[in-house]
């Protein structure tokens, strides 16, 4: 098994350089100081804020106003008309996702020596080990998903003295327990309610007080301290005393002792983080810390470190394991983890590209259970309330999501134009939709994905409206977030509200085609299916412009900045499916598109250059993808691999390991396609374990960019068709049946049958 270790030599001085650690619900920060230790906690439904009216039945009259003025090719005229109709309070913004609060540890530990602090991804466990006057000292840290709770030990071989206490503003309560401490605290608005409890055991002597309105628990004389850590919130349990009830329930989990739940936590974490492994040959620079690792690809442009790109790519399924695991909420801006009571854009949940992206990697890394507490959300959180706001607002049925969200099921307008984005809840079915074809799972795709899609496609049949041309177009709209120039009175405006951007033609058209599928195997509503037939011929074309490339615009506008960081109209080709090989000029222009935005400065942030990467990888060009993993790593990726956006945001470590996947293998063009984008850099490699579309499990090894084994298992019997590299040539097979039809490699699998290849 392919061994993945993050190294670092020292502790972390800020909190987007700590270790982190979670159980889908829960996470930790661990910076890993000696003589003071800091823990930074973190709960998923820890969020301020709460359920805001939204309504707003005068909008569906501003927009139809709004419609005619672009109609009437007066696009700078609508944009000011809908600013000044509308005003600040259609552009309510929500609240902050919010830290729990720090454990901090004082200890009686000088200066160490021989220090490292690691996080072990394939067991999830963090640990910091030195030595202070020839002893050795060590910490271990995990986060139980089965028990539900954070849990670490400092070891010693001389006895040694701590300090334990908690830090958090707005704490209403502290109470001492004989075994630790009981925190009660709320968020900064909204006034939600959580409690932090807090049990210690040691070979010591402990003690707690109240100091000032903080807890002090001393432990003296000890060898060993294990501490266990529960968090319950008022979100989730509806009461103060069911929320106390809650956590005291939780933390008597831990009755059963430190390495019982250790041995728990590892025979969970393990069975999903080591279900897929990827290994690059090449020279092993595994024993270097990551800073050191990063600094040789910023410093040289002749390094390479293959291994670093396995790790990211690890590192990304690490992250979502923690951040997401049914029952949890989904991974939002920073995952689980959050520093204080301010995030970096809330660490909301972003629809116009960053939630999504958070869930790229898991399907075809074959960690598909993460993905559930998505779909919980989309159901839960905003189906009705979409629905609600498509009624009072749009006037229409069906269900829609604007471009930000959070727990408390916003569904509407927020921050400006930028929020004018009905696209949401669009690009959420496709995670859906990809979910059923990966899985094959009907009684998903019946029983959680068919409302959530068909509700989706009925807001668009009823939102569109025609032009003179008859095209049914959207808006008013935007394509998220750029703007473009227009022509008033001979002086240059600029803009960002729009009809029918590119990216609104492929992700509605996308939409309207999967939920046509989905009702020919269902048959729920014939109808509805019905008209998804007639509106999807009715939709605009995709356009090429005048430098050949694709239109990002229905319109061939100048636009006002050439390398934004968006790169929304190429969601056809990724993550979208409609620009591919079979579509030679669009694949082309987009080509087009994409070289020109980097020309100007594009992919500058941490989750644009993931996009980039799926990207390139998509136009099976080894040398770009290559290149743009080495940028994001040398360029926003920070000492303990956290993205770098600046600052910290998390969609990019998942993005990244999404392209890297994509790199090495793709099944969206109905064939199982190995090596699709493999830069000569990384030349030979394996990888287990990888999950196609049509629930096949694929396991491939290469040398010098020739496939030399393969092996294939599906959940169903099947035909399979798999294309090898150029490189390979006409194969040559041996280990299984299988035949060659039209260059491609098919073979006839049974449920639970594992075929192996040999290829010379």
């Amino acid at each position: 098994m392919e061994k993945y270790i993050l190294r670092m030599d020292n502790a972390a001085l800020r909190w987007d350089n700590a270790t982190p650690i979670g159980n889908g619900r829960m996470g930790a920060m661990i910076y890993g100081g000696v003589c003071q230790e800091r823990i930074s906690l973190n709960e998923d439904s820890i969020w301020a804020g709460g359920e805001v009216d939204t309504a707003a039945p005068a909008l569906r009259d501003v927009i139809d106003r709004v419609r005619t003025m672009f109609l009437e090719n007066k696009p700078y005229e609508a944009s000011e008309l809908l600013g000044e109709l509308l005003g600040e309070e259609f552009f309510t913004c929500i609240k902050s996702y919010e830290a729990a609060g720090e454990i901090l540890i004082s200890t009686d530990t000088a200066e160490a020596e021989n220090y490292e602090r690691t996080l072990d991804l394939n067991s999830g466990i963090a640990r910091v080990n030195y030595t202070c006057g020839g002893k050795k000292f060590s910490r271990e840290y995990f986060a139980s998903y089965p028990a539900g709770l954070i849990c670490f030990k400092l070891s010693g071989e001389r006895a040694f003295n701590a300090e334990l206490t908690f830090k958090r503003e707005n704490l209403l309560l502290t109470s001492i327990d004989p075994d630790g401490f009981t925190e009660c605290g709320r968020t900064a608005f909204g006034r939600n309610e959580f409690v932090v409890k807090v049990r210690i055991e040691t070979d010591g002597e402990l003690d707690t007080v109240v100091r000032g309105d903080a807890p002090i628990s001393t432990v003296r004389n000890a060898t060993d301290i294990k501490c266990y850590v529960a968090i319950a919130t008022q979100y989730r349990h509806g009461t103060p005393d069911a929320t106390f009830t809650a956590v005291r329930e939780n933390i008597a989990r831990a009755d059963v002792g430190y390495d019982a739940l250790k041995a728990e936590h590892l025979a969970d974490f393990e069975e999903i983080a080591n279900r897929s492994t990827l290994s690059f040959e090449g020279a092993s620079c595994e024993n270097m810390t990551v800073a050191d690792r990063l600094d040789r690809l910023k410093t040289d442009e002749n390094a390479e470190d293959n291994h670093l790109i396995g790790l990211y790519w690890q590192f990304g399924k690490y992250l979502l394991i923690s951040s997401s695991r049914p029952g949890s909420l989904p991974a939002n801006l920073q995952g689980v983890w959050a520093d204080g009571l301010q995030s970096p854009w809330n660490a909301d949940y972003h629809t116009n590209i960053n939630l999504q992206m958070n869930y790229w990697q898991a399907e075809e890394a074959n960690i598909s259970e993460c993905t559930l507490p998505l779909f919980d959300y989309m159901n839960n959180n905003l189906l009705e309330s979409g629905k609600k706001v498509a009624a009072t607002n749009y006037h229409v049925r069906g269900t829609v999501a604007h471009h930000v969200s959070d727990i408390y099921k916003f569904s509407s307008v927020a921050d400006g134009f930028c929020g004018f984005w009905p696209m949401g809840a669009a690009w959420l079915c496709y995670h859906m939709w990809e979910h059923w074809l990966y899985t094959g799972d009907r009684d998903f795709l019946k029983n959680v994905a068919y409302e959530y899609i068909a509700e989706s496609a009925r807001f668009f049949l009823d939102y569109m409206f025609e032009d003179d041309q008859g095209r049914l177009l959207t808006g008013p709209t935007t394509s998220p977030e750029n703007s473009y120039y227009v022509e008033v009175n001979g002086e240059k405006k600029v803009i960002t509200l729009t009809v029918s951007p590119t990216m609104d033609i492929e992700m509605v058209g996308g939409l309207f085609e999967f939920y046509i599928e989905m009702e020919k195997l269902l048959g729920i509503n014939p109808e509805q299916m019905a008209e998804a037939e007639i509106a999807i011929k009715k939709m605009p074309p995709l356009q090429i412009g005048r430098y050949g490339q694709l239109q990002e615009w229905l319109w061939d506008f100048e636009e006002y900045e050439p390398g934004h960081r968006h790169v929304s109209h190429a969601f056809g080709l990724y993550p979208g499916w409609s620009i591919n090989r079979s579509t030679p000029e669009f694949y082309k222009a987009l080509r087009v598109s994409l070289d020109r935005r980097l020309a100007t400065g594009g992919g500058h942030t941490g989750w644009s250059r993931a996009w980039l990467i799926n990207l390139f990888a998509r136009f099976r060009d080894g040398a770009a993808t290559y290149e743009n993993i080495r940028a994001l790593l040398s360029k926003s990726t920070l000492p303990n691999l956290f993205d770098n956006h600046p600052p910290f945001q998390i969609d990019g470590n998942f993005g990244g390991g999404a392209g890297i996947g994509e790199m090495l293998m793709q099944s969206h063009e109905g064939c199982i396609d190995l090596l699709p984008a493999l830069s000569e850099k990384l030349g030979s490699g394996r990888f287990t374990g990888f999950r196609a579309r049509g629930g096949v499990v694929v396991d491939a090894e290469w040398k010098n960019g020739r496939i030399v084994s393969f092996a294939l298992c599906a959940d169903r019997d099947g035909k399979v068709l798999v294309e090898l590299p150029s490189a390979n040539g006409t194969p040559v097979l041996s280990g299984g049946e299988a035949e060659i039809e039209n260059g491609l490699i098919a073979v006839c699998l049974k449920a639970g049958e594992k075929v192996c290849f040999t290829v010379a």
